[in-house]
């Protein structure tokens, strides 16, 4: 008779590679590699973007919103709201207006508003999308990886690189929340 417990099963679709999220002929992330530093900069970004997105895919909304362990106040739904807050941020450092706001107020308030009701999903997700939309086309505007911008003369190549590596950090952080939720483990 197998054990009671409260923790979720290992589980995976894949069938290759029980190990692994998707098997790899179906990875939407796969293919050949682009040419030059830029492309593979926003190929790398686009990737962690959409591996995060995975890591959400299939879950409710009080699942987006379970916290991972105390006294942590991180969830999944918590990451999406943190990083839409991260990409303003960006935005921010290269834009010459007047800073944008904080979209969710005060500090931590990206991971402390994350709760499981689904219009709050659904806002993340549009916030997300929004403000990764604006940080791309400021960004878009400066295809020299070398420029400077604004007064604290920030590299654009750093801030890819700088977005890259937030969102790669994270991804590791929704592989251990979607783990606890259901038991679907990373690739």
């Amino acid at each position: 008779m197998g054990r009671m417990s409260d923790e979720p099963a290992r589980w995976t679709r894949a069938t290759v590679y029980p190990d692994m999220w998707v098997d790899p002929a179906d990875d939407p992330r796969d293919g050949a590699s682009p040419d030059g530093e830029l492309a593979t900069l926003l190929d790398f970004l686009s990737g962690y973007r959409m591996t995060l997105r995975m890591k959400c895919e299939g879950l409710d909304a009080e699942q987006l919103a379970r916290r991972s362990v105390p006294p942590s106040t991180m969830s999944l739904l918590g990451l999406l709201r943190h990083l839409a807050e991260a990409e303003r941020d960006w935005f921010n450092w290269i834009s010459d207006d007047d800073p944008l706001p904080k979209l969710y107020g005060e500090r931590d308030g990206d991971f402390d508003g994350a709760v499981g009701e689904q219009a709050a999903v659904d806002a993340a997700y549009a916030d997300l999308e929004r403000e990764q939309a604006a940080t791309d086309a400021a960004l878009a505007e400066h295809p020299d990886l070398g420029e400077r911008l604004r007064k604290d003369g920030i590299a654009v190549r750093e801030l890819m690189v700088h977005r890259i590596e937030e969102y790669a950090r994270h991804c590791g952080h929704a592989d251990l929340l979607r783990e606890c939720i259901d038991g679907r483990v990373g690739q």
